[in-house]
C-alpha cells in the first residue's frame, strides 16, 4: 500500500514524540514507525526505570548511612529485588499503550516494523510505502557489540533491569553511566561487583579529578573497578562465567580472568541506523551516527534527525528534545534555528551523585580560574551520611562567566541546574554569588563553591 505525508517520523522515543507533538498545530498530516514497542528507550528501558531503580537504592543506603547518627533502623536495610523489579514496571508496563493512544489522539498513522529507504524521499516497511515531504530520523541507540568471544552470554542494561533474581556476582564491562549507575544498585542489592574498564579513566566525558574521587567513593562502598583492563573474551563456566582481560605492563602483556555469575554490558551505545538503508536517500553518516547540520538537517534536506541516531550531541533525553525542537522550528517554520548546547548538564545517578556542565579542566587555558572545593566536611554533607563530597568551577576571567562546573555529593543533580541555567542565560559568577537561596541547602552551598 502507498500512502504520502507532510511528516514521516521513525522512532518514537523523546526526539520522534517531540517533533510529533506539533501535528495538531500544524494540520499537517503525520506517519511515526518504530520497530518495537512504542515509546523509546528513555521511558521503557533507560532514565526513567533506571531512576526507579536508583531511588529504592539511594533510600536504602540513606537508611544504611544514619544508623548510629540518630536516625536508621535497628539492623541496615536490605533491597527487595523481586519487589523493586515489579515496583518498576509500574513505570513501564502501560506506556506503550498510553504512548500509541497519544499518537491516535493527534490524529498520526502509526505503523510496527522495521523501516527503510527506498529513495530520497520514499521509507519502506512492511508492505507499506510510505512518502514523505519531510522525513524524521529518530531510530535511537543500541548497546555497542565488543566483537568478543562470548558476546552472546553478554546481559544488556534492559536485561538487567528485567531481572528477577539478583546473581551474587555481577561484572559490568565498561566504565561509562550504565556500569556506574547500575553498580551502585546492585551493590545496595546485596551483589558483589566488579566493573572492568578498558582504558585508565573511566566516565571520559566528565572531569578527571572529580571522576577520581567518585572512584574512591565506589570502591569505599565495596565495588572493584579495575581499568585498563579490556574484556576479550567471555566463557560459560558451570553456572557461571569466566571473563578475560588483557593487561599490559611496561614490559609484556598477560591475561586476567575473572568470575561472575552475571557479565553486564556497559560499553556504551551505537546509533540504530545500520539496516535504515540511508545511501538510498543520499544521506551521509558515521562511525558515531548520522551527520546533521546546525539545524539538524542532514544531507538530503528533505531529511532531518535527532537524538541518539545523530553524530551531534551528547546522548541525552534533554539533548533528544532539544534537537527535536530545533528540527520542528525549521521544519514547520522555515526561519533557520541553529542548535545551541551551551549549558547542557549531565549526572550520573551514583552513591554519591556527579553533575557537570561546561568544559572540564582538561580544556582549560590561561583565561580560565579554577576554583575546587573540598566539601566532604560542610555541612549539607555530613548530615547526609556521606564521606565524598566536592565542587569544581571554571570561570572565564574575560566576562566573570560560568565555563563549567560539576559537582560530586547530595543533591548534585538538582543543583547543577542552577549552573546551567546561569550558563544558558550568560549570567555572571558575580550576578550568581548575589543571589538568595534557601538555607541551609546544596543550592545555598553555590555561594560558597564560587
Amino acid at each position: 500500500m502507498e500512502k504520502e505525508y507532510d511528516i514521516i517520523i521513525l522512532g518514537t522515543g523523546t526526539a520522534g514524540r517531540t517533533l510529533a507533538g506539533r501535528a495538531k498545530s500544524t494540520g499537517l498530516k503525520f506517519a511515526i514507525i518504530d520497530s518495537r514497542e512504542y515509546g523509546g528507550t528513555c521511558p521503557l528501558r533507560g532514565c526513567d526505570p533506571k531512576k526507579a531503580l536508583a531511588g529504592a537504592s539511594e533510600a536504602t543506603d540513606w537508611n544504611n548511612r544514619l544508623i548510629g547518627k540518630g536516625a536508621g533502623t535497628e539492623k541496615p536495610l536490605e533491597i527487595n529485588w523481586p519487589s523493586l523489579i515489579e515496583f518498576k514496571r509500574t513505570f513501564t508496563r502501560d506506556y506503550p499503550r498510553e504512548a500509541e493512544k497519544m499518537f491516535a489522539d493527534m490524529g498520526i498513522d502509526m505503523y510496527h516494523g522495521r523501516a527503510n529507504f527506498e529513495n530520497e524521499n520514499t521509507i519502506l516497511v512492511g508492505k507499506n510505502k510510505l512518502k514523505g515531504k519531510y522525513i524524521f530520523l529518530a531510530t535511537g541507540s543500541k548497546p555497542r557489540k565488543l566483537n568478543i568471544p562470548g558476546e552472546e552470554y553478554l546481559t544488556t542494561s534492559e536485561e538487567f533491569m528485567e531481572t528477577e533474581k539478583l546473581p551474587e556476582k555481577i561484572i559490568f564491562v565498561g566504565g561509562g553511566y550504565v556500569s556506574f549507575e547500575f553498580a551502585h544498585i546492585a551493590l545496595r542489592a546485596g551483589a558483589e561487583v566488579l566493573i572492568l574498564h578498558r582504558s585508565k579513566k573511566p566516565l571520559g566525558n566528565f572531569d578527571s579529578d572529580m571522576v577520581d574521587l567518585l572512584v574512591k567513593a565506589s570502591e569505599s562502598a565495596g565495588i572493584r573497578i579495575f581499568t585498563d583492563r579490556p574484556v576479550i573474551a567471555v566463557e560459560r563456566e558451570g553456572n557461571g562465567f569466566l571473563v578475560r582481560t588483557e593487561y599490559k605492563t611496561e614490559t609484556e602483556s598477560e591475561t586476567q580472568t575473572f568470575n561472575a555469575d552475571m557479565v553486564v554490558n556497559g560499553a556504551g551505545r551505537t546509533p540504530d541506523i545500520e539496516d535504515l538503508q540511508l545511501e538510498n536517500a543520499g544521506i551521509k553518516a558515521e562511525k558515531k551516527g548520522i551527520i546533521v547540520d546546525k539545524h539538524m538537517r542532514t544531507s538530503n534536506p528533505r531529511v532531518y534527525a535527532g537524538g541518539d541516531c545523530t553524530a551531534e550531541g551528547m546522548q541525552l533525553t534533554p539533548v533528544a528534545t532539544l534537537q527535536g525542537k530545533i528540527a520542528a522550528a525549521n521544519i514547520f517554520e522555515e526561519n533557520g534555528v541553529e542548535i545551541d548546547y551551551t549549558g547542557t548538564p549531565s549526572a550520573v545517578f551514583t552513591i554519591p551523585v556527579l553533575a557537570s556542565v561546561g568544559i572540564t579542566e582538561a580544556k582549560v587555558n590561561d583565561k580560565h580560574r579554577v576554583i575546587f572545593r573540598d566539601r566532604s566536611k560542610w555541612n549539607t554533607t555530613r548530615r547526609a551520611g556521606l564521606e565524598f563530597a566536592a565542587s569544581k568551577v571554571i570561570l572565564d576571567k574575560t566576562n566573570d562567566s560560568i565555563a563549567g562546573a560539576h559537582i560530586l555529593g547530595p543533591n548534585a543533580e538538582e543543583t547543577i541546574n542552577i549552573f546551567a541555567m546561569a550558563m544558558q542565560l550568560g549570567l555572571r559568577a558575580s550576578s550568581i554569588k548575589k543571589m538568595v537561596f534557601t538555607y541551609p541547602t546544596t543550592c545555598s552551598d553555590i555561594l560558597y563553591m564560587l
